[in-house]
């Protein structure tokens, strides 16, 4: 039986991560800001959720959750980070700025740090993290968004180079999800739109395949392509 965190299952993505690994027969730890919506959903898997309610920004307090949560389910094997921040900010107005990088940059550290050297010391595991597409390049819409996922990105290229050398068994998976039809995604010109179940299924399975980088849904891949071969002068004038 497998014991899996999940943070960010409140909503959206993570929620339904959290609702196929509880249908797989796993012990799941759920984690979010908002315990109704938590509590809400261990009751579909009550023998199968623990839910543990904080916010992985308040970063002085993660490694106590997440040290509680994993002597509550006794034990971890994969850690999936897909709490997040983002909001349309062309105003650049400050706190939704600084909230994306309290989110997005300073907890999501302090959660795969601790993740890694967790499952250092055990000698296996597998951090799973939620980036984005937009992180290819930078975004008008939402900067501190956008540049926080650059960051996500090359953290967790960093720490499989890492895990490499120091011959770790860590498997270090860096979701990048272009459109998905979530609250979060609301309003930004959304088109080739998928639903949680399907990005859900899709992300589950690159996991289970142990995948370094995977695009949510595929066709993204191929756009990844191409907004990278865009010459910077003519992307920042689009």
């Amino acid at each position: 039986m497998q014991k899996i965190i999940v943070l960010g299952a409140s909503s959206g993505i993570g929620r339904e991560i959290a609702r196929l690994y509880a249908t797989q027969g796993c012990m799941v730890g759920i984690t979010g800001r908002r315990e109704k919506l938590l509590t809400e959903l261990q009751t579909e898997f009550p023998d199968r959720f623990i839910v543990s309610a904080f916010d992985i920004s308040e970063i002085s307090t993660v490694e106590r959750y997440l040290d509680e949560l994993v002597r509550r389910l006794n034990g971890l094997d994969v850690l999936i980070l897909s709490a997040g921040y983002g909001k349309r900010n062309s105003e650049l107005d400050a706190e939704p700025e600084q909230q994306a990088i309290r989110t997005d940059v300073a907890g999501f550290t302090a959660v795969v740090g601790w993740a890694f050297k967790y499952f250092k010391q055990q000698d296996y595991g597998h951090i799973v993290a939620i980036s984005s597409i937009a992180g290819l390049r930078g975004n008008r819409y939402s900067p501190a968004y956008s540049a926080s996922k650059v960051y996500n990105m090359n953290y967790l290229q960093s720490l499989r180079q890492l895990a490499h050398h120091q011959k770790i068994n860590v498997g270090i998976t860096d979701v990048r999800p272009g459109f998905v039809d979530t609250q979060m995604a609301q309003g930004q010109g959304v088109f080739w739109s998928a639903s949680v179940p399907k990005a859900a299924a899709q992300i589950v399975k690159a996991i289970e395949k142990k995948k370094d980088i995977v695009y949510i849904t595929r066709r993204w891949k191929y756009v990844a392509v191409v907004i990278r071969l865009i010459p910077r002068i003519i992307f920042e004038r689009l």
